[in-house]
């Protein structure tokens, strides 16, 4: 747990506050567990929503349920649990590292110079932070609660385009799992009372990391998985979800980079815990955190996580205009070799992650450029420029594609073997975030802002 002074800290300067209007802090049971996007990339992080009726085309006056501020500025992605949505942020300015900071549309001048710092600007750092977890009723967009903590211990010089409220929170129902870019975790239960805290950077080794920490927390059984690839030292570690102690620790050296999610997917012989990172794709066993196989070689800046379906692992290493492949789970030691069905030479994602929808994969490049291969063998069955910057991970469902640009347009695709825009809609805010479905509604969030589109 937490050492001493920093449980010292962390006890005597947290503030929480709770809206009291009368009923917000009644809790229900999810009306349907379908309907829930409980973590990043939503039910078991593919990406896809199984409802229909989704919105296609919106504004800031039509077809928006609602729209709250932030207390602070982030880049997140929201989660929803029955009628709740959290989302994380930051108070206050934290350190950005000197010097000039590589854009992501740096081979298109047109779209760097839309490219923006979080919040719009780049600005001095603060000497106080606050991380912030808050809930909305998903009904109408009103507050119900708001967690917030100071930033404590050693804090990592980022890049400017995000802060310490980057890894996205995950929810069982029971409790919310809140992780910032600083190693401090909290589990809070559905009323936002804490559970447990814990501070990584502090117990076990600062979260220096090229550019900030980017990974966020993932749920298995009853596991807490935390990928922690920085370059004092790289782990992988499972905590006990209701309690935060320690079941394993998987080391992996130092100096390894990796700001992907980990998956956990189904293997022939049991659930496997695959990871993106510089070195190469590992894959352990969750439940202990043995090493199983591994994969490929080294990637600078590895971002993006993999997708499963039926039997395949679709990703991109990351990094610019990246190869994409598909793997079989399953192998043991090296399988370069040997489980590599297929790889694409060019056309994935430098940081969005692969969408597999309907027997097709797309895929967006650093200047703009969608892809939709044929996931049975990687060919390509087209390409369109939407002149766009794509940081967040598209989402499907209702047989439509959706890509969240940083300009503030999400641009709504028809799934399908021909390119076909069915709408841009521009919001004029800032977007990072990949977005979330629930119950009807899609779930965006700026900088600044929580958005619900759909009626």
């Amino acid at each position: 747990m937490t050492t001493d002074a920093a449980r010292w800290s962390i006890a005597t300067r947290v503030a929480f506050s709770v809206l009291t209007t009368a009923g917000l802090l009644g809790w229900a049971a999810p009306e349907a567990a379908g309907q829930n996007w409980p973590q990043w990339r939503g039910p078991s992080s593919v990406g896809i929503s199984p409802e229909s009726n989704l919105p296609t085309r919106w504004s800031t006056t039509e077809n928006m349920a609602w729209r709250a501020p932030l207390a602070g500025l982030g880049t997140s992605s929201p989660i929803v649990w029955g009628d709740r949505v959290f989302v994380t942020s930051q108070i206050g300015s934290a350190r950005v590292a000197p010097g000039s900071h590589p854009q992501l549309a740096r081979d298109n001048r047109s779209l760097a110079e839309r490219e923006s710092a979080i919040g719009g600007r780049r600005s001095a750092s603060d000497a106080e932070i606050w991380l912030v977890v808050e809930a909305f009723r998903r009904s109408d967009g009103r507050r119900l609660w708001q967690y917030r903590t100071d930033a404590t211990g050693p804090l990592p010089e980022l890049h400017e385009k995000h802060n310490l409220a980057t890894p996205t929170p995950v929810t069982d129902g029971e409790r919310v799992y809140a992780w910032f870019g600083n190693g401090q975790l909290v589990a809070l239960d559905m009323e936002g009372r804490v559970v447990w805290t814990r501070h990584l950077g502090i117990e076990y080794s600062p979260f220096e990391a090229q550019w900030g920490h980017g990974s966020s927390p993932m749920l298995h059984g009853d596991l807490l998985l935390l990928l922690c690839d920085h370059l004092p030292s790289s782990y992988l570690l499972a905590l006990d979800a209701r309690t935060g102690k320690e079941r394993w620790k998987a080391d992996r050296g130092a100096g390894r980079v990796s700001h992907s999610t980990p998956v956990v997917i189904p293997g022939p012989e049991g659930d496997e815990l695959l990871v993106n990172s510089s070195e190469r794709i590992d894959v352990y066993d969750p439940a202990t955190g043995t090493l199983l196989w591994y994969a490929d070689g080294d990637r600078q800046t590895p971002i993006p996580s993999a997708v499963f379906h039926e039997g395949r692992i679709y990703m991109s290493r990351g990094y610019r205009n990246s190869d994409y492949m598909a793997i079989r789970p399953g192998g043991r030691g090296d399988v370069t070799k040997t489980h590599i069905d297929w790889r694409a030479p060019a056309g994935a994602s430098y940081v969005p992650s692969i969408l597999y929808y309907d027997g097709l994969l797309y895929l967006t490049n650093e200047i703009g450029v969608v892809t939709c291969a044929d996931a049975r063998s990687g060919e390509r069955v087209w390409q369109h420029r939407l002149d766009s910057v794509f940081f967040a991970s598209p989402v499907a469902g209702d047989g439509k594609i959706y890509l969240v640009s940083e300009t503030g347009e999400t641009i709504v695709l028809r799934a399908g073997r021909e390119p076909d825009v069915l709408a841009r809609n521009d919001l004029a805010e800032r977007f990072i975030a990949s977005p979330a479905i629930s119950n009807g509604r899609l779930f965006l969030r700026s900088d600044r802002t929580l958005f619900a589109v759909g009626n």
